[in-house]
């Protein structure tokens, strides 16, 4: 198994235009960042695998069906008989970006428990993936920590994405506890403008990975900046690369993830330890290329790009937006 992550798997309602009584509808998309990830790498020809727990219902089969439809492994994913799936909606602003109203009070994916963690799938892994949604409440607190006890433990690559959601969180200190919980645990992290501006209070994106830095040591924080491009720091190296601007963007849902599992993939690929300057730009270059080509399409878990669709935009990169 390449890599294993736990977290949430969930439905994501996407605004799809009006009826002809000019109401909103709805499509009912397969989400979930540490799915979407798996997604990617599984589109990348590598062997994942899913932690996780949706309810026994409809959405809960259909999400069932959505990961094992795409290749991920869902051996590791538990059905609540009493708790309803979580459900998102996301609303769409004018230039894609996006706004969550969130149905888990409770909902399924907070459920799992220390019990459920499967410990031989997490030792089969090279990398171990996470983020904080599932670390909101006290239960799943304790499986996502018991997973990365197990994770570090076998001696495996740990990759965190904070992925902050601020309308799940009790407060933001308690979310800022976690976040850093997870600094202090892994070797890889993803970490998006605003979310490294938020934790540091530095406005500048280098000043905020120092100062994590100075505390955690994490061999390589990538910042992801949306239409500014993305950035990756290792050791006393740091390279900024440009994004590709697609001009029929429709929304950014799951352009995080696919960045993230492409610099899962390269790792995979090329190791941790010997990374060169021109290492890290050929990796940043192929994620925000990838990640682009999601903003052109409704949802991410089942429709992330081919790996002959990332070729040939690169191929042709001087046609867009691109330094």
């Amino acid at each position: 198994m390449d890599v294993v992550a736990l977290g949430e798997l969930l439905i994501d309602f996407t605004e799809y235009g009006v009826s002809n009584q000019e109401n909103p509808l709805f499509e009912a998309n397969p989400g979930g960042a540490p799915c979407n990830v798996l997604a990617m790498l599984t589109r990348l020809g590598h062997k994942t695998a899913f932690i996780g727990k949706v309810g026994k219902d409809f959405f809960g089969k259909q999400l069932e069906d959505a990961i094992t439809e795409v290749g991920i492994d869902a051996t590791g994913l538990q059905k609540d008989e009493e708790v309803h799936t979580t459900l998102a909606m996301v609303h769409t602003s004018l230039d894609g970006d996006r706004d969550f109203s969130f149905y888990r009070n409770p909902g399924a994916d907070m459920m799992l428990t220390e019990e459920e963690v499967p410990e031989a799938l997490i030792r089969e892994a090279r990398i171990f993936h996470f983020g904080t949604l599932s670390m909101t409440h006290e239960g799943v607190r304790k499986a996502t920590k018991k997973a990365i006890r197990i994770a570090k433990e076998a001696g495996k690559l740990i990759s965190f994405d904070p992925n902050l959601r601020e309308p799940l969180w009790n407060s933001l200190e308690d979310a800022k506890e976690q976040v850093m919980y997870g600094l202090e645990q892994c070797d890889i992290l993803k970490i998006s403008d605003n979310e490294i501006q938020w934790l540091t209070g530095k406005n500048d994106f280098t000043e905020g990975v120092h100062w994590i830095n100075e505390r955690y040591r994490i061999p390589l924080v990538l910042v992801s900046m949306g239409k500014d491009g993305s950035r990756a720091y290792y050791k006393d190296k740091f390279v900024e690369v440009k994004p590709f601007i697609q001009e029929n963007t429709i929304e950014t849902t799951g352009a995080g993830d696919t960045f993230c599992a492409c610099i899962l993939h390269y790792i995979l690929g090329h190791g941790l330890m010997q990374l060169e300057e021109n290492n890290l730009k050929e990796m940043l270059i192929y994620a925000n290329a990838a990640a682009s080509i999601i903003t052109t399409r409704k949802g991410a878990l089942r429709v992330m790009p081919q790996p002959m669709e990332i070729e040939a935009l690169l191929a042709k990169k001087e046609v867009y937006q691109f330094g």
